[in-house]
C-alpha cells in the first residue's frame, strides 16, 4: 500500500454506502440484501487477509464470542465480526451491546461505530397457541409459527474504555523477530523516517514517513522486508529526492503507475540483498494492467524509474559503510 487510506476512503464508502441502502424499511428480505451486500463489498475491496503479507487483525485466532456472556457468535455473524475485525485492525475477537459495556463497569468510545449482528429464530402468535390449546383437547393439530430476524449493535472490546481486567481474552504475544542484516543495514542508512506500527503499510508524501506494521505480524516474516522496501521506493520520490508524480489519488492511473514503480524497485532490492519473499503484492494487479494496455512504454518508465529508486538506496547504503570502514 503506497499511502494510507482513511475511514473516508472509497472503499469504506463504498461499505457504509452498501449498509445504508440495503437496510430499507428494515424488513427480512433487506437485511439479507444489506449482509450480502457488504460481504460483497468487503471482498470486492480486498479487506480479508488473504490480500496481505501480514495480519491486518492482531486478534488470536478464533470465533468472535460476546465478551460478557463467553457465548460463541455463528452462522454469518462469524463472518461479519470476522471481516470487522480485518477492518478496524483489533487485538480482540470479543464483542458487547453498548448496554454490556455499560453495566460492566466501562463505556463505548465517542465516535465509534458499530457492526450489526443478527438472530434468527421462529414464534408462535399466542391467538395460535390458544387454538392449538383447543385443538390439542379435541383432534389435535399445531400451532404456526413465524420466522424472524432481529439485529443488535456490538463494539469490539478495543473500542470500548474502562472495561474490567480479565473480561477481555488477551492476544497471544508476538514472536522474535527474524531479522536480514543487509535489509536491517539499508533500512538505517536512509536515514527515512522509518515508524513501525499500526495494521497498514503507507509511504505519506505529505509526512514524508514510511509506515510498516511490526516484523512478526506478518504471515511470512521476510515479507516484511519486502514491504518495507516497496515503501522506502515511494519513499524516494519526494521532491526532495528523485521528485516523482506522487499527486495521483487512489485508483488513479498516476497512483498505479507510482505504485508499479515502487512494486519493481522493491524487486530489484530484494534481488540485490539476497531476499526471496514468498507473497507479491497483488493489491493492484488491475490498476497496473490497466496502465500497462493503456500505454505500451509504460513498463520501460517504470522499469527505469525504479532502477533509480532502487540505485538510490543501496548509494544510502554503501555511503554508510564507507564512513563507517
Amino acid at each position: 500500500m503506497a499511502r494510507k487510506v482513511s475511514k473516508g476512503s472509497a472503499g469504506g464508502r463504498r461499505r457504509r454506502a452498501a449498509r445504508s441502502a440495503a437496510r430499507g424499511n428494515g424488513s427480512r428480505a433487506s437485511l439479507y440484501d444489506e449482509v450480502t451486500q457488504t460481504i460483497l463489498t468487503e471482498l470486492e475491496d480486498g479487506v480479508f487477509p488473504w490480500v496481505r503479507p501480514w495480519s491486518k487483525a492482531k486478534a488470536s485466532p478464533g470465533l468472535p464470542c460476546n465478551a460478557v456472556t463467553k457465548r460463541a457468535y455463528s452462522g454469518i455473524n462469524v463472518l461479519i465480526l470476522w471481516g470487522a475485525v480485518i477492518e478496524g485492525g483489533y487485538p480482540s475477537q470479543d464483542w458487547l451491546t453498548f448496554r454490556q459495556a455499560q453495566a460492566a463497569g466501562g463505556c463505548v468510545r465517542k465516535g465509534e461505530r458499530g457492526r450489526t449482528v443478527f438472530y434468527a429464530d421462529r414464534f408462535t402468535p399466542k391467538d395460535e397457541r390458544d387454538a392449538q390449546g383447543r385443538e390439542q383437547a379435541g383432534s389435535g393439530g399445531e400451532a404456526r409459527s413465524i420466522p424472524f430476524l432481529k439485529r443488535f449493535t456490538v463494539f469490539n472490546a478495543a473500542q470500548c474504555d474502562g472495561l474490567p481486567e480479565g473480561l477481555v481474552t488477551q492476544p497471544a504475544p508476538l514472536p522474535e523477530r527474524e531479522l536480514h542484516r543487509a535489509a536491517e543495514d539499508l533500512i538505517a542508512a536512509t536515514g527515512a523516517d522509518f515508524r513501525i506500527g499500526g495494521a497498514q503499510a503507507f509511504y505519506s508524501p505529505s509526512g514524508d514517513f514510511v509506515m510498516v506494521p511490526p516484523q512478526p505480524a506478518f504471515h511470512h516474516q521476510i515479507d516484511y522486508y519486502r514491504t518495507a522496501l516497496h515503501e522506502l521506493g515511494h519513499w524516494t520520490g519526494h521532491g526532495s529526492r528523485l521528485a516523482r508524480d506522487q499527486t495521483g489519488r487512489f485508483g488513479s492511473a498516476p497512483y498505479a503507475r507510482e505504485e508499479l514503480v515502487a512494486e519493481l524497485a522493491s524487486a530489484f532490492l530484494c534481488a540485490a540483498l539476497g531476499i526471496e519473499p514468498t507473497v507479491r503484492h497483488a493489491d493492484y494487479l488491475g490498476s497496473w494492467l490497466a496502465v500497462l494496455r493503456a500505454d505500451s512504454r509504460a513498463i520501460f518508465r517504470a522499469a527505469s524509474q525504479a532502477s533509480k529508486a532502487a540505485e538510490f538506496l543501496l548509494h544510502c547504503q554503501q555511503s554508510e559503510r564507507k564512513q563507517a570502514a
